[in-house]
């Protein structure tokens, strides 16, 4: 189950909207070192144009904001039918999550613009060549996604960049949040890896630590912040925060039903609160454990929680 799933700020969005978010498949032509889906790319079938269409229809009762993922859905071509389809059922954002390589192709944006994708969530994982093609095991995806990005806001898209944290990139990620606002992006997301598919089988290679991860957070943090754009932090609990704590997507997540497979999650933050993250005996005396939802659980059955300090502040936003 893909439980690292974007939280993006929408600009726009309103108040109180549901979401879905619909895994359309899970083939993919990156290879990315640190995959929550990577396990599933060779054994689960994608689904069928008519099955899309049949879930978001279902779903439509519920949710007026659509995220469609995978995988990569980029590589299907039925995605802009799809979005027309979301866009006729009264769908009011809709949210392409995408490695960003067909999108270096200006027509192809103009298509998925025309066919009712009004937010881009491309993803970027390094600073340079070097650092994003090792991460994502694609020579050339670099270039693709910084391409891909400069003809979204040259087409005045609203593009929420994602930056997955792992042991490569983790000094890096105030230049990649540099690198982002030079490129001018609306939003950077800065998601600390989840150690399950392909991470999990990784993991001494992929996931740092929150000790390590903390400065180089508040860092880019203040950079993109500096150049009065917005960032996010996703599954970095609040004592690795300080200072920052109104970045963390969790304070606003939206309620979210999520169609991953033959699985279906009605509510994504029960799920998450539940099976997906997990507090632990230090979090019991922290002022901010009513807010805070505490790592992934494969994260201190590693690690353990000696990094973990409980704090005394009164929960304040800065």
């Amino acid at each position: 189950m893909d439980e690292q799933i974007l939280h993006a700020v929408d600009p726009g969005a309103p108040s109180g909207s549901r979401k879905l978010d619909l895994k359309v498949g899970f083939r993919c032509n990156n290879h990315c070192t640190f995959c929550v889906q990577g396990d599933k790319r060779d054994h689960t079938a994608d689904l069928t144009t008519d099955e899309v269409k049949q879930r978001l229809e279902q779903a439509r009762v519920q949710c007026d904001r659509l995220v469609l993922t995978g995988g990569e859905a980029t590589i299907r071509d039925d995605i802009p039918e799809i979005a027309r389809h979301a866009r006729a059922l009264g769908y009011h954002t809709i949210q392409l999550q995408t490695n960003g390589r067909r999108l270096a192709y200006r027509k192809y944006c103009e298509t998925l613009i025309e066919a009712g994708v009004n937010r881009f969530n491309p993803s970027v994982h390094g600073h340079n060549a070097s650092l994003h093609d090792k991460l994502t095991g694609t020579r050339g995806a670099f270039d693709q996604c910084i391409r891909a990005i400069q003809n979204l806001v040259a087409l005045r898209q609203i593009v929420l960049t994602q930056t997955v944290i792992v042991r490569d990139n983790v000094t890096y990620l105030p230049d990649i949040a540099q690198m982002l606002v030079r490129l001018g992006v609306t939003q950077v997301q800065f998601a600390f890896v989840h150690a399950i598919g392909t991470a999990a089988a990784t993991w001494d290679q992929t996931v740092p630590r929150y000790q390590d991860v903390a400065p180089q957070v508040a860092n880019a943090v203040a950079r993109v912040r500096a150049a009065r754009r917005t960032a996010v932090t996703e599954a970095i609990p609040f004592c690795f925060l300080q200072g920052i704590e109104s970045a963390a997507c969790e304070l606003r997540t939206p309620s979210t039903m999520v169609y991953d497979g033959e699985i279906t999650i009605g509510d994504y933050g029960k799920y998450r609160l539940e099976e997906g993250k997990i507090h632990g005996p230090v979090c019991e005396a922290c002022t901010w454990n009513g807010r805070c939802e505490g790592p992934w659980r494969e994260y201190p059955a590693h690690f353990g929680w000696d990094e973990f300090v409980a704090r005394s502040d009164a929960p304040l936003l800065a």
